[in-house]
């Protein structure tokens, strides 16, 4: 590891997220919208992560550790209001894994997460969202048998099992389905287009 205290600092952001997701998740808020407190922290650790990533590069195994890299992907998943930034960091994180210094499998979760926001089918099926039934479903991928295949490769278990254990972890967690399903789409498409995500 090149960068010891950069590394802990990464660390640091990615522990103050989930610090706040769990304590969400205790108040019951977690499914009550993008909370205005979570979104704030967000936006803070991209702007942290940005100044890191203007420093040193793609925070890789090499350079910081490989829980600080998987941190800084977290960092990076979470930065949903900084579409720029995502698309910047899938890049270097495609260059990341290409020489073996970051998980293929956050490649994956990065890349489906951006085509979600922009519109596009997913190609591993790692984002979910409730549907009309008031179930968490998949976002719309390509096709059920090669996402499975894709998901095979990157040793991640089948969209059918991870649709069921993604659902159970809801349940676990007093998550719930939003109570209109149409104004909860057309809240998504106006902060969509207010952040960049679409035109």
């Amino acid at each position: 590891m090149i960068y010891e205290d950069i590394a802990k600092n990464i660390i640091e952001l990615k522990n103050a997220d989930l610090a706040l997701r769990d304590e969400l998740i205790q108040r019951g808020r977690l499914s009550e919208g993008y909370d205005e407190e979570m979104k704030a922290l967000h936006n803070r650790n991209a702007i942290a992560l940005n100044a890191i990533i203007n420093y040193i590069g793609y925070p890789t195994i090499t350079k910081v550790g490989k829980e600080a890299s998987e941190a800084a992907w977290l960092v990076i998943q979470h930065a949903i209001e900084q579409p720029q930034f995502m698309k910047r960091c899938v890049q270097l994180l495609q260059t990341a894994v290409h020489e073996n210094e970051a998980d293929p499998k956050s490649l994956a979760y990065l890349t489906d997460r951006i085509a979600v926001f922009e519109g596009k089918p997913q190609s591993y099926g790692t984002q979910f969202d409730w549907d009309e039934n008031g179930d968490l479903s998949p976002n719309a991928f390509d096709n059920l048998l090669e996402v499975n295949k894709r998901r095979k490769m990157l040793g991640l278990n089948t969209l059918e099992e991870q649709t069921e254990l993604i659902r159970r972890n809801a349940r676990n967690e007093n998550q719930y389905a939003p109570k209109n399903f149409e104004e909860r789409k057309r809240e998504i498409e106006v902060w969509k287009k207010s952040v960049g995500w679409i035109k």
